[in-house]
Order: structure tokens, then sequence, then C-alpha cells
């Protein structure tokens, strides 16, 4: 009959209806936006593909407020463009018109923390080779001696994706800005290590800081230093992972919401 199926494929078609109610549902959609966080952290600190490589996103629970990248008020005589590093507060920052500073949370290591002054960015580096320090190989050879010869860059390498040298008087003071490959240790101090940043935020910075590009390293007595006008106290010591209380923010910054 004319609208009737040919019985031959009857058949088959309940097999069809078989495996339908066999097969697993689809998973449910997930937002684009991880729980608590507003759609501008989110795009921030999510994947991001550098060439070949894709940079894993920065998961949520470590996206606290002190942490994402934001813009402060910061009170300096330093020019626009100048890098300030507050090791202690484990931050950076970099010098905007107007008394303003883009902030960065950073983590030190030892190295980072035994040097302080200014220097100079002679060189930049995209997925920079790393080497260990002697020191490093003889204090813990089991994890730092097989990479002697050096780790070429890539998503395991601890340099991160890029890499900012120091050099003072024209010599390599072996202190480097760079990203890393623990997203967990951002806000911390650790064992070893110069100054490093989550790999969203070190492309960030390296793309707005040329060659040339002047930087000040505070002393432990520094530090805290341009979160407040002149003449007024530096913020008290608090307990916690800084080693300063944050410093005021106006509500009107370039990066962050109280969606967060």
């Amino acid at each position: 009959m004319t609208g009737s199926l040919p019985r031959r494929l009857l058949p088959a078609l309940a097999a069809l209806a078989l495996l339908a109610a066999c097969a697993p549902e689809p998973p449910p959609t997930r937002s684009a936006t991880p729980m608590g966080l507003s759609p501008q952290i989110a795009a921030l600190y999510g994947p991001v593909a550098d060439g070949e490589r894709i940079i894993p996103a920065v998961p949520p629970q470590y996206l606290s407020a002190d942490k994402v990248r934001r813009e402060v008020d910061y009170f300096t005589d330093q020019p626009p463009g100048t890098i300030v590093v507050d090791p202690y507060a484990r931050y950076l920052y970099l010098v905007q018109p107007g008394q303003r500073a883009l902030r960065y949370a950073i983590a030190v290591g030892r190295e980072g923390r035994g040097f302080s002054g200014e220097a100079v960015i002679p060189i930049k580096r995209e997925w920079p080779r790393w080497i260990p320090t002697k020191s490093m190989i003889a204090e813990d050879p089991e994890q730092y001696g097989p990479w002697k010869d050096g780790m070429d860059g890539g998503l395991s390498n601890p340099l991160g994706a890029r890499a900012l040298y120091l050099h003072r008087n024209g010599k390599d003071t072996y202190y480097r800005i760079h990203g890393t490959n623990d997203v967990s240790s951002i806000g911390k101090a650790t064992s070893a290590g110069c100054i490093r940043l989550w790999n969203q935020d070190i492309l960030d910075l390296y793309a707005r800081v040329s060659l040339g590009t002047q930087v000040v390293v505070l002393t432990e007595a520094e530090s805290g230093k341009g979160t407040v006008p002149a003449g007024q106290a530096l913020p008290p010591r608090v307990a916690g992972l800084n080693s300063v209380a944050p410093p005021g923010e106006t509500a009107a910054t370039m990066f962050f919401t109280e969606s967060f």
C-alpha cells in the first residue's frame, strides 16, 4: 500500500530503535562561564591557543579577587611602562599614566627574594628553554639532575610560555619574570624560581613590554610601596599568602567586576 513501509524493513527499524534506546544520553551542555566567575574573568583565564600549543585554563578555584589581573591605584614617581616587582606582597605592577598600574599576582622563589634594586629587560623569549641552576641540582639531584643539560620550551617547562630576562650594568642577573607550569603556586613563596605569573598573565605582560623596559624590585622594607599616597604609612603586614595587606583598589577597573 502507498505510504506503508515494506515488510523487509521492519526488522531493521526495530533493531535501530533498540540501539537508540540503549545508547547513552548526550552529556548536558555546560555553561560557557564557570560557576562563580564573571564572563570577563573567564575570558581572561580561559584556554589560549599559542601557535600549536593550547595553554590550559586556570582552574576557577585559583582565581580569587586578590589574584586576578586588574588595574589599581598606584602612587609612584616611576614613569609609565616601568615594572615594579614586590616579591614580599607577591605582586608585579606595570605602571600606567595617572597614578595607576596593571597588577599581576606572582609566585616568588628564593632566587626572586634574593634580588632587589633596578634592572633592564634586554631579552624576551617565547617558550624559553630552561636549565636548572647548580644549587638546585645539588639540593635536589633526583628532581633537577635529569634536566642538567636543559629542557626545551613547552607546557611542562617551568618557565612557561614567555620569559623576560633582567640585566644590570650589561650583565645577566639570572633573574627572570616568566610563566609557570604550576598554576597553584601563584600568590605563594616557594623554594625555587624567580618571579612567575600564570601563563595567561605573562602573555599579556609580554605583549605590553618592550626591550629596554626598566624594572624595579622592592626590598622587604619597601614592600607595599606605591599602594598608598606618598607620606602615608605602608599597609600593615598580615598573615596569609601575601605578606602585606592587599592595596586599596577603586571600583572602576579594567579587568574585574563585582559579578566575579
